[in-house]
């Protein structure tokens, strides 16, 4: 049967991206489809926006740190409209090069949301298209619970555009997202509420990540009132009050609430019963939560279905940019490169860019000794960097290594601190690798750099 495309591919994010283009580097024929700016949550409301946020935010430390230093530096004020046009601006532009690199590679970019009729046609707009192989690319979305009064709260997709700078917002949600805004917010100067329902940020990170950034966030002045979920909120003359589930709280007054208690596959209005594409449970659960589906895959990233694949949140697997832009190549490699190779998601770095910021990669302490037992051997070390002494700033850095004892191998690695995600980038090749401790001994370490303590922990 003749096609009108060799792939056709849902979803211009990451993975979307990565895939159309390594497939169009083959000679395949190639469209995909967009309804939205290109780019995906990370380029358009996710990683790129929020690090602009991150880096402005640690101006008034700077400025105040500057001081230590001899530094005389005058009263500073942030124009809020200016920083969030310049971030708008910015990823206008991104979006703009993506578009400019799909038609250098060949792709046609179709505008639209695509909608499945079959295993082999899609629909966008009034037009329908054939493919051989279709790729559902179309990432997660933050999700809100059905509780009164939650439709006054925004979510991390609002929160890049707000008019006015927030003078307390209420954040609830323990994971990555609520607690980066959280610092990112406190930096610029707001007032911070973070509520939590359970006794630990960051769920699935070694304890003493969890531990080290929350002791971080204290120190900077961020409220965290834990073990409570918001019952209701509503609007009043001075904002916003949230009503929260321990009685023995006052309700809050903020003028803005962020939800950002997780993300749902965005697999809602994808027609994915009329091709036969079956979804799997997903993991989010809680007061005021309805369930979350996810695309089931294998692991080559074929569904059900076996010419549809998806790749990247969609499938609720491991959602980071990275990963779906890997799971994407490896996809057209395989299917069109004739190179078969699966995409390992194991040993994934990742970073929380919170304050402090902290940076991981392999398994946590927990894991390990549920795995290795007493055989784990953990090396730790807290410090104040340097860079903090003049300043009198008591801001502290941890590192650890967590070591199978039998074998010697570097199992994980962990880091809270500055410049913690470019430090940690670096150590996760070696545990990709399967370096040693004694690897690590035996590396001459740079000094003077926090990253030195990494090769002198005995």
């Amino acid at each position: 049967m003749t096609y009108d495309y060799d792939l056709f591919v849902i979803g211009a994010g990451s993975g979307g991206l990565a895939a159309s283009k390594r497939a169009a580097s083959y000679g395949a024929k190639v469209a995909i489809a967009e309804n939205d700016l290109v780019g995906g949550t990370c380029v358009i409301r996710g990683c790129v926006p929020k690090k602009l946020m991150v880096y402005g935010s640690h101006f008034p430390a700077l400025f105040r740190e500057a001081a230590g230093y001899g530094w005389q530096v005058g009263a500073a004020t942030l124009n809020w409209e200016h920083f969030i046009t310049s971030i708008d601006q910015e990823v206008r532009r991104l979006s703009q090069l993506h578009i400019s690199f799909l038609e250098k590679a060949g792709v046609e970019l179709i505008s639209g949301k695509g909608k499945l009729l079959d295993p082999h046609t899609v629909e966008v707009g009034d037009k329908k298209y054939t493919a051989n192989k279709i790729l559902i690319a179309v990432g997660g979305r933050p999700i809100k619970p059905q509780m009164p009064g939650f439709e006054h709260g925004i979510t991390s997709n609002e929160i890049f555009h707000l008019q006015k700078q927030p003078k307390h917002i209420v954040i609830i949600g323990a994971g990555y997202i609520g607690t980066e805004f959280a610092c990112i917010m406190r930096g610029l100067g707001s007032e911070v509420t973070q509520i939590t329902r359970g006794d630990k940020i960051l769920k699935g990170f070694d304890d003493d990540i969890r531990d080290n950034i929350e002791a971080g966030m204290n120190n900077h002045g961020i409220n965290m009132i834990k073990h409570n979920i918001v019952k209701q909120v509503e609007k009043v003359p001075e904002g916003l009050k949230l009503t929260l589930s321990d009685e023995t709280q006052q309700p809050l007054i903020a003028d803005t609430f962020l939800i950002a208690t997780g993300r749902a596959p965005n697999v809602d209005g994808l027609g994915l019963e009329n091709a036969g594409v079956e979804l799997v449970s997903g993991s989010i659960e809680g007061p005021g939560y309805t369930g979350m589906k996810a695309i089931a895959v294998n692991e080559r990233s074929q569904t059900s279905q076996e010419n549809i694949y998806a790749v990247g949140d969609v499938t609720d697997r491991i959602n980071l940019t990275p990963v779906a832009i890997g799971e994407g190549r490896a996809f057209a490699d395989s299917e069109f490169g004739n190179n078969q190779r699966l995409f390992s998601h194991e040993t994934v770095a990742t970073a929380i860019f919170s304050s402090p910021e902290a940076a991981t990669v392999g398994l946590t302490e927990a894991e390990a000794r549920e795995k290795y037992g007493d055989a784990v051997k953990i090396f730790k070390t807290k410090f104040r960097p340097m860079y903090y002494v003049l300043p009198g700033v008591e801001e502290k850095t941890m590192m650890k290594l967590v070591v199978d004892g039998n074998t010697d191998r570097v199992l994980g690695a962990h880091m809270v601190g500055d410049n913690a995600a470019e430090i940690i980038q670096g150590i996760a090749i070696a545990v990709k690798m399967g370096a040693t401790k004694k690897d690590f001994d035996a590396t001459v370490g740079i000094h003077p750099s926090a990253a030195e303590e990494f090769v002198t922990m005995r």
